[in-house]
């Protein structure tokens, strides 16, 4: 954060703001001008002969490992017997998911991924397992408690994470951090070892190691295996008689409209933790997407339209499906408009259970009386709201219509909705929260 104090100088102060936000520990900038100086004029090459640094774009400067300590690190790996890496978004940053990806292939090593915003590999990569995260993924937890060394690469020890201590992480492993942020890098106080590194530069490292751990790569892919057959078990049971449409069937059908190159959102709470099993479980039987967008664990609601309308952006030549929830959709859904003014054609999928069902299901298991305050909406005909602003909508109420609407409302080339009407299902992570509450809480 910076004001600027002379006009003279605005381009300067815009010019370290950016190199600040794209580099070392990207994120926002904040710039103040004050009135004064925002209502004034000034020539358009105002400081260009008392300060002529290049102001055209630049590689952005990226850490090279120290050799001593990469060494050390090197050196804990090849000693280890059940080696993982947890990668978050500084591998992102540094765009070395192929590089990512070669690694757990090369060296047998299985890769999980921190729930953040985007994913970094596809999810019917070989190399990939999960996410790391004990409810959205329950192998990760054997898999994390069993190792002795683990990789954390390019993410933050935060609370997601447990902020590197027990019980999530285990006090005999080596807990090891690689980080392309000193800054980040600072807050991961709870690791073993760490080395400031661009990802790429340690990805091209561990490249060069001769070792594999074969037996224990192949453990947690048929972990994987045993995961996803459950779950679709499980859906197959609970979608055979003639209840509403359970979300996480949902999502699986929505992904079967989709081709390889089209963009998946999710977005809202159970809404958004059915799909995150959805596409694991798709992934592990080939299903491919372009990439997967979503607000993150304990993030903002309301966000999946802007991350929809931003995709398509991007690519406007690819298929870009949000599936939100009604809430998710209400917290943030308004701004649709942006994307029927910019011509953004998105598809958004409800699932519409009639209310905020990821805090009503924690107030039944909470309130002695069991009754919703303040989470249930009315019924809710998106799909005409969608059709009244100049759009495509439709709603469906049956499973077995799911897949030819979504693929109308795409095949449409308007902003869609598709309003389906869904059952309220509480998902894992948000039934342990709730039983987490209840243990803990005067409520």
């Amino acid at each position: 954060s910076i004001q600027i104090t002379e006009g003279d100088r605005i381009s300067e102060f815009v010019n370290r703001a950016w190199i600040a936000a794209t580099s070392g520990y990207p994120g926002p900038v904040h710039i103040s001008i004050p009135v004064d100086i925002m209502f004034s004029s000034y020539n358009a090459n105002a400081g260009l002969h008392e300060r002529p640094f290049n102001r055209s774009n630049r590689e952005i400067a990226k850490a090279w490992p120290d050799p001593t300590a990469l060494k050390r690190v090197i050196n804990l790996l090849e000693n280890a017997k059940r080696p993982l890496i947890i990668a978050g978004h500084g591998v992102w940053w540094s765009k070395s998911e192929q590089k990512l990806e070669q690694v757990g292939k090369k060296l047998r090593i299985p890769i999980f991924n921190v729930p953040y915003h985007a994913k970094l590999l596809g999810e019917e990569s070989e190399a990939y397992m999960g996410l790391a995260d004990f409810h959205q993924y329950h192998p990760s937890k054997e898999a994390i408690h069993e190792s002795d060394l683990v990789l954390m690469i390019g993410g933050r020890l935060d609370n997601q994470m447990n902020f590197g201590n027990p019980p999530f992480f285990t006090t005999d492993q080596t807990l090891v951090c690689v980080n392309g942020s000193h800054e980040e890098l600072e807050y991961n106080q709870a690791a073993d070892e760490t080395l400031l590194a661009d990802p790429g530069a340690f990805f091209d490292a561990l490249s060069q190691i001769s070792m594999t751990w074969a037996d224990w790569f192949v453990l947690q892919r048929e972990r994987r295996q045993k995961w996803v057959d459950q779950w679709y078990k499980h859906i197959a049971e609970e979608t055979a008689g003639n209840s509403k449409i359970h979300p996480l069937q949902l999502s699986l059908d929505v992904q079967n409209q989709m081709g390889e190159e089209d963009w998946l959102i999710f977005d809202g709470g159970n809404t958004h933790f059915w799909s995150e099993i959805a596409v694991n479980m798709a992934g592990w039987r080939g299903q491919q997407l372009g990439g997967i967008m979503h607000p993150g664990n304990y993030s903002l609601l309301g966000v999946g339209v802007s991350f929809g309308v931003a995709a398509k952006s991007l690519h406007p030549d690819r298929n870009i499906v949000l599936i939100s929830g009604d809430g998710a959709f209400l917290s943030g859904g308004l701004s649709i408009e942006a994307a029927f003014q910019e011509n953004k054609p998105i598809t958004i999928v409800i699932d519409n259970n009639g209310g905020l069902d990821c805090i009503s299901q924690q107030q039944e298991r909470l309130f002695s009386s069991g009754r919703h305050f303040a989470t249930d909406f009315r019924d809710i005909p998106f799909h005409t709201m969608c059709e009244g602003m100049g759009g495509y909508g439709e709603l469906v109420e049956r499973r077995e219509d799911i897949g030819p609407a979504v693929r109308r409302a795409m095949d449409s080339g308007k902003v869609a909705i598709v309003n389906v009407k869904c059952r309220g299902v509480i998902s894992p992570i948000v039934a342990a929260t709730s039983d987490k509450r209840d243990k803990a809480s005067i409520e």
